[in-house]
């Protein structure tokens, strides 16, 4: 069953609302770029079956504030059906329709919040600017998705959202990278695809944005980031070759942990980094997470595609369980290999201080790889990202690069003086 319209629905959905409304996925984001009438959207998808008894939505914020704001959701939905014969209850922030169907607007302010809906089904959860949650949030929400037998409704996640915000990345690898392939559906929509809105003074009001900000919500642009205050993306260039005759080694940060729902944990990375003349190739950057036996396999894997000629190094942690750890993937993993634990020094920042000085004077190269986004955006984010096992990988290899090119230095003969022959004089 797929209803597209109902009495309590006064606007015609725009071309692209009304691809949202007939989408028959369980997962959907709708919009991304500022004034393809998210709102509207999200609210209308919520609305189309409460004339089913049984039926129940609750839409999103992150705040009390964001659902009680002029024009926000709340406010919109008052305008809708405040002439209706639905009922609206102030105390529970609930419509109820005659069929006994609700729609309940609700926030998350803080991660505890989600627990208040712990027991309850709906057979729609919406969340608004999604980027402004967690996670965890979300995919608990999205636990409540469920139906009374005989219900006949779809259960539906839908959401709208620009770029940018706390949740920019998870939000980008769950339908944009995972996406189609886990049944998660993206709708773009933009300011050209809202014919109700006054374009032309929408558009000088987003002219006065910053590059970055201007260009997630005017063109729904998921790949740009500001940078940190660290690393600029315009230091890396982006090259298809590389000298073949400088120093190389690869590099791990480890982790072993899987990643859980509600969770994010750390990842193992190796970064292959070669050196000639004082400039530096990052030739690759592999991640995954894994259990310990898939790192062990991901990392012996790696070593075989580079070649036994290739240094590996890897940082060794604190106490026993570093030296352990060492000397096993010494003996049992890495055997035949050229292997060597790392002793680092000083914090996170202080080891990449080398890399970003480097990168700042155009001496760091990217080799073309299906890594690079994911390493821009993790670099230009350090240290305020989520994650820096990348960013860690690469200083390690760095550390190891300059601690030869400073030995060989050391060990070549100097010259201490000149020698003279002078003629006798008569």
């Amino acid at each position: 069953m797929t209803i597209i319209e109902n009495k309590y629905i006064p606007h015609d959905p725009t071309v692209k609302q009304g691809e949202f409304l007939l989408c028959n996925d369980k997962e959907a984001l709708y919009g991304g770029a500022a004034g393809g009438g998210k709102s509207n959207a999200l609210l209308m998808a919520a609305l189309q079956y409460v004339e089913v008894p049984g039926y129940a939505a609750i839409i999103f914020r992150r705040t009390y504030k964001d659902l009680a704001l002029p024009g926000a959701l709340m406010d919109r939905a008052h305008k809708w059906l405040d002439t209706t014969d639905a009922h609206w209850s102030e105390n529970n922030k609930t419509w109820t329709f005659p069929s006994g169907a609700t729609l309940t607007f609700a926030y998350l302010a803080t991660e505890n919040d989600k627990y208040n809906y712990q027991g309850s089904e709906y057979q729609f959860v919406g969340f608004d600017e999604l980027t402004q949650f967690e996670e965890s949030q979300y995919r608990y929400l999205f636990s409540r998705l469920r139906r009374l037998e005989g219900v006949q409704v779809p259960l539906r996640a839908r959401v709208a959202s620009n770029p940018g915000g706390r949740g920019h990345e998870w939000v980008k690898q769950r339908f944009f990278v995972e996406g189609d392939k886990s049944g998660r559906i993206f709708i773009p929509a933009k300011l050209e695809d809202n014919p109700y809105l006054d374009t032309k003074e929408y558009e000088q009001s987003l002219m006065e944005l910053d590059p970055v900000t201007r260009a997630q919500l005017r063109e729904g642009n998921w790949d740009v980031l500001p940078d940190g205050n660290k690393f600029k993306r315009g230091w890396f260039k982006i090259v298809d070759d590389y000298p073949k005759d400088g120093r190389t080694v690869r590099y791990w940060d480890l982790a072993a942990t899987e990643p859980k729902p509600g969770k994010d944990p750390d990842w193992t990375a190796g970064a292959k980094v070669l050196e000639k003349d004082g400039q530096y190739w990052i030739l690759d950057v592999r991640r995954d997470r894994l259990t310990p036996k898939g790192v062990e396999e991901f990392i012996l894997q790696t070593a075989e595609t580079d070649g036994r000629e290739i240094s590996i190094y890897m940082e060794r942690e604190p106490g026993s369980s570093g030296v352990n750890t060492i000397d096993y993937y010494a003996r049992k993993v890495l055997k035949g290999f050229a292997f060597q634990g790392h002793n680092t020094t000083g914090s996170k920042e202080v080891r990449a201080n080398p890399v970003s000085a480097a990168a700042e004077n155009g001496n760091v190269f990217l080799v073309r790889g299906d890594w690079i986004n994911a390493f821009l955006d993790e670099i230009t984010s350090f240290p305020q990202g989520a994650h820096d096992d990348m960013v860690d990988a690469v200083s390690g290899a760095f550390g190891k690069l300059v601690e030869a090119k400073e030995r060989k230095y050391a060990l070549a003969p100097h010259v201490t003086g000149v020698k003279r022959t002078e003629k006798k004089q008569n």
